[in-house]
């Protein structure tokens, strides 16, 4: 993802978004290899803050002292362990059942050559993933530029406040006006989280 070009092209579409790209830090989005690790920690942040959910992560990772994450190493920690540091009992099963699908290597290697339809297909067949924590997988890790998160209430709370609305919107109605933004929705789906939750922890 071309960060300069996206905001360049959402500055011209929309003057609206303009604005809160000259109000707030250019966004900073680095490309992971360690797609495991990634999306545990889209697990971790499903429906939390950003900043609650950031500081649970780091209490996770504290819990390996290998910094490449491995199926293997979640194994190896109990379930106290993992609700100790704020993990639900149901968020652990999902991370249980996420490190078996990498060690057993029903996830492809070559993950990152699939188009987002398809990823987002793949990755939801395992419980405890869904459509959101996919499109957080394919924002935030392999930095696809055209990712909207529809069903996110951030995202919903900042369509309510950038369109003046009197109630949060319907994923339809979400849909339909980020058509303007194509094909860089993810980076105004950033400006959105940040008008409402301040800096973006991630």
């Amino acid at each position: 993802m071309n960060i300069d070009n996206g905001l360049f092209h959402l500055s011209e579409v929309d003057p609206k978004m303009a604005k809160l790209i000259n109000k707030y830090e250019k966004p900073n989005f680095t490309k992971e290899t360690n797609h495991f690790e990634a999306i545990i920690r889209s697990i971790i942040y499903q429906q939390l803050s950003t900043k609650a959910a950031s500081a649970i992560h780091n209490r996770f990772k504290q819990l390996f002292e290998n910094d490449n994450l491995r199926p293997v190493d979640v194994f190896n920690n109990s379930i106290d362990r993992y609700r100790e540091i704020g993990l639900s009992k149901q968020k652990v099963s999902y991370i249980i059942n996420v490190a078996h699908e990498f060690n057993n290597e029903l996830i492809p290697k070559n993950l990152e050559d699939f188009s987002d339809e398809d990823i987002i297909d793949m990755l939801t067949r395992i419980k405890g993933i869904g459509r959101w924590t996919a499109q957080m997988f394919l924002m935030f890790s392999l930095n696809r530029s055209d990712i909207l998160p529809e069903l996110d209430l951030g995202i919903q709370k900042g369509f309510k406040i950038y369109f003046k609305l009197n109630e949060l919107p319907s994923s339809d109605y979400i849909i339909k006006q980020a058509e303007l933004w194509r094909p860089y929705r993810t980076l105004a789906s950033w400006y959105l989280w940040r008008l409402v939750e301040g800096p973006f922890e991630w």
